[in-house]
């Protein structure tokens, strides 16, 4: 008992990486059977094909284990309560071993019917009498804990001398040399090329080439056969999708299959719909690598006119903010009620194989979503996507209207949306809206059907939550289109209506294209695949690489320059505005299109429109947290602790050479600085200098004792102030020195490293950083007058040779509610440097 008693006090280990080896692990010594002491490690039981992988990977002699003795103790058995009972048993053994098939090696007697082969010493089953072994006990007291015994992790034979690897001199000019087969990022790349249609002869003639140009063989997949890549390509051709004729019993045959690649299943039930989650490996990884403190989108109705069941993608973004799914939901129909259960198990796949992992913010598309759900369940900031809405209303407008008929609905349709998104609308101007153009039945039959129905949740959302950045529309509308295409290339249509069949070419066919756009040397078979398989840039990437001088901006239209041939220019109407009407043809299919976006950053460099929608969020979430009143000492001293905190990460992204910034006088900014050393923590109801109720940060800028909005102003820029040795602020921050995301959240940067800060609507000049979005936040909050004359501004003729100022930039979205703002706490944190009074700091009082 007592050494049950040491084992299941041992601690659960789970590292946060992909794979798991033995040198990650903090080993113990337990008492084992004949007086031996085992050596032993706990881990989730979850991850112990990331052990497997692992020690398959080790560098100093790489191998494979396999499965030599599996027991399982069947669910119809009872369960005693024993301490030491045992629900899973397995022997996993090197592939190398154990017996021992070279000259004079010892077969294991239960072996005698093995005949050796006239050429074995090439082939990957060689066995080498390699004793390296461990066993996975998965006990009845602790179901989801592995119990590894690890007692011979040396690779060598039983006379104690290495048998295989670098280290064994016999093995050299043999695969033994290396691990005895081709690596898991080579098999996926194999299969995907197959599955896009490039040929065997292909696949093994420019793996060769590699080959040849490195010098020859250096790693197990420099020794790739011809013979391996025919049989994979035989596998596919002669595998089909209809396991069964029924379709539902052929959807079981195929999850007890793929359980890998399975997070959540649920047949039809009289209370629950038919729902099946699919992630495979990879997409674990994706959503692990770049979901992480990072966002996740979400693409609700995919196929809903064609496919039997319609797919819900879930999507991060890569370094190149390209859009790749990380997880399909597929389901008869679209509920906020079923999606809790998949999201919660989702969710605790990427806690088993991370911890840590975190998201800053989960983009919706659709109003019904269970925000609950999100919040419950990712404890993140939740974000609305109108790329769906626009998309659907900029076809249905392009197909059915002339073109000055174009131009005046979509205007009309921006300012709603604008006017609804700053809080300045409601139903009514939808109301009036179809009043204005009643006559234009086409349009507007579609729209009173299909929208009108509608637009009362969308208001709802518009106005509560958080609007996703124009990039992240590009992206999330440039992956619906690839998915499109990469689906819906099948000749006979009645495909479509059996959801075996949309399982797999998910599972192969579809993914692999996502993971050929993922892999670094693509470009060398890229000339053998289909043009539409090729993924390119978003619309936003495109964008950035037109120069200024390619746009010509003229009385209500704008004038961009073809890249691919300087003699043909596209003419965008109503620019400025997402619902512009460009005449390319990807704007005529209702996308967004590069053309679009830089005529908006030519708007936005020129100061010719007002603040974004997502700004002006931002700001009414700040004044709402403004209003808080002080509250206690405890909340004033983690504000503070909280304000150096942001302080310091604010630091990381700024520029050495350029970090600290100068106070304007002409453009109304505010510089606020914290020093961790000076700064006093002050109470604005015990401070007796505040008396008058009136806090003055500047003369334009000042916080009033009551609660009117009128007596607020608030500044937007926060940088890091540095000073020389007379207390002299240096040199202004530069515009491009803050690096930022697609979209974000300010609450997240409590629990997320500095890479989190992002932006909306941002462009560099002509090329794109490698990081994310260099950013200053250099707009102040409009007053009302200001924000009257919004549709005069949108409206007003750009002069040629006006002088461009720095680009726009939003700030930081805050995850806080419009209407509620009450159960929060603020406090004011004056630091006395050069009249820049203090500081504002918030922090929810449940997270306390």
């Amino acid at each position: 008992m007592a050494r049950w008693d040491a084992i299941l006090s041992l601690p659960v280990q789970n590292p946060p990486t992909l794979e798991i080896s033995s040198a990650d692990l903090v080993w113990s010594k337990v008492e084992g059977w004949h007086d031996k002491l085992d050596r032993v490690a706990l881990i989730p039981f979850a991850r112990v094909d990331d052990f497997v992988r692992g020690e398959s990977n080790n560098k100093e002699c790489p191998t494979r284990f396999h499965v030599e003795a599996r027991r399982r103790r069947r669910p119809s058995m009872p369960l005693k309560p024993k301490v030491d009972g045992i629900l899973e048993y397995i022997l996993y053994w090197c592939s190398f071993g154990p017996d021992d098939h070279r000259k004079g090696g010892v077969v294991r007697p239960s072996r005698t019917t093995y005949v050796p082969k006239k050429k074995n010493a090439g082939r990957p089953n060689t066995k080498r009498g390699c004793t390296c072994h461990f066993i996975v006990k998965r006990l009845i007291a602790e179901p989801s804990v592995a119990l590894i015994i690890y007692n011979d992790d040396k690779h060598m034979d039983k006379k104690g001398l290495p048998c295989h690897g670098p280290q064994d001199k016999k093995a050299a000019g043999t695969r033994a040399m290396y691990a005895p087969y081709i690596s898991e990022d080579l098999r996926l790349r194999v299969l995907s090329l197959l599955y896009v249609g490039v040929s065997v002869e292909t696949i093994m003639q420019r793996h060769n080439e590699s080959v040849e140009r490195q010098g020859g063989p250096s790693n197990r997949d420099d020794l790739l056969t011809h013979r391996y890549v025919r049989r994979q390509e035989r596998a596919i051709r002669r595998s089909t999708y209809e396991l069964d004729d029924d379709d539902a019993v052929s959807i079981k045959m195929w999850v007890e299959s793929h359980q890998s690649h399975v997070f959540f299943y649920e047949d039809f039930s009289d209370s629950n719909p038919f729902t099946l989650g699919i992630q495979t490996e990879w997409q674990l990884q994706q959503m692990i690598r770049f979901g992480n403190r990072a966002l996740l989108a979400s693409d609700s109705r995919f196929g809903t006119n064609k496919l039997k069941y319609p797919i819900h993608s879930l999507l991060v973004f890569n370094c190149d903010k390209k859009a790749i799914p990380v997880a399909w939901i597929i389901a008869p129909r679209f509920s906020s009620l079923d999606a809790h259960r998949w999201m919660r198990a989702l969710y605790n796949r990427v806690q088993t194989k991370d911890p840590n992992w975190r998201l800053a913010g989960f983009i919706v598309d659709d109003p019904l979503y269970d925000i609950l759900a999100i919040r419950d369940v990712f404890q993140c900031s939740v974000l609305i996507s109108f790329w769906r809405v626009r998309h659907l209303w900029h076809k249905n407008i392009v197909r059915s209207l002339e073109i000055d008929m174009q131009i005046k609905i979509s205007k009309q349709l921006e300012l709603i949306v604008d006017n609804i998104s700053r809080l300045q609308g409601t139903m009514s101007l939808f109301e009036d809206f179809i009043e204005d153009f009643i006559d234009e039945s086409n349009f507007m039959d579609y729209f009173k059907a299909t929208w009108y129905p509608r637009m009362g949740a969308w208001i709802n959302a518009l106005k509560t939550l958080p609007l996703a950045s124009q990039e992240t529309c590009a992206a999330v509308e440039f992956y619906h289109n690839q998915l499109k295409i990469r689906l819906f290339n099948e000749k006979d249509n009645s495909v479509f209506q059996r959801a075996d069949w949309l399982v797999d070419k998910l599972g192969t066919k579809v993914h692999s294209y996502f993971w050929l756009d993922e892999y670094s040397g693509k470009d060398d078979f890229a000339r053998y695949w289909k043009n539409e398989w090729i993924s390119g840039l978003t619309s936003w990437r495109k964008a950035l690489k037109i120069p200024d001088t390619d746009v010509l901006l003229e009385d209500g239209c704008a004038m961009v320059t073809d890249q691919d041939n300087p003699e043909k220019a596209y003419v965008v109407h109503n620019p400025g505005s997402m619902f512009s009407i460009c005449n390319c043809s990807w704007a005529q299919g209702g996308n967004l299109c590069e053309h679009v976006l830089k005529v908006i950053s030519i708007y936005q460099k020129r100061r010719s429109l007002p603040p974004s929608v997502g700004f002006f969020q931002y700001q009414q979430a700040l004044k709402n947290i403004l209003h808080c009143p002080p509250y206690d000492s405890l909340i004033r001293d983690h504000a503070v602790s909280l304000a150096v905190s942001v302080q310091q990460q604010l630091n990381t992204l700024l520029d050495k050479e350029s970090v600290a910034t100068v106070m304007d006088p002409n453009e109304k900014r505010v510089v606020v600085d914290i020093c961790l050393e000076t700064s006093k923590v002050v109470s604005c109801n015990q401070d007796p200098k505040l008396d008058n109720k009136q806090f003055i940060i500047n003369d334009d800028i000042s916080l009033d004792g009551d609660d009117s909005d009128d007596g607020l102003k608030i500044a937007d820029q926060v940088v890091d102030c540095h000073r020389n040795e007379n207390g002299i602020p240096s040199e202004r921050v530069r515009e491009d020195s803050l690096s930022a995301d697609m979209d974000v959240d300010l609450s997240s940067i409590y629990i997320s490293p500095p890479r989190l800060l992002s932006t909306d609507e941002n462009f560099s000049s002509n090329e794109f950083p490698d990081k994310a979005f260099a950013t200053e936040v250099n707009e102040v909050l409009a007053s009302e007058d200001g924000a009257s004359s919004d549709a005069k501004d949108k409206e007003r003729n750009l002069d040629k040779d006006s002088k461009e100022y720095a680009m726009d930039v939003d700030p930081p979205l805050l995850d806080v509610s419009l209407e509620t703002a009450t159960p929060e706490h603020c406090e004011i944190h004056p630091n006395g440097f050069n009249d820049v009074p203090g500081v504002i700091s918030c922090r929810k009082e449940a997270e306390l």
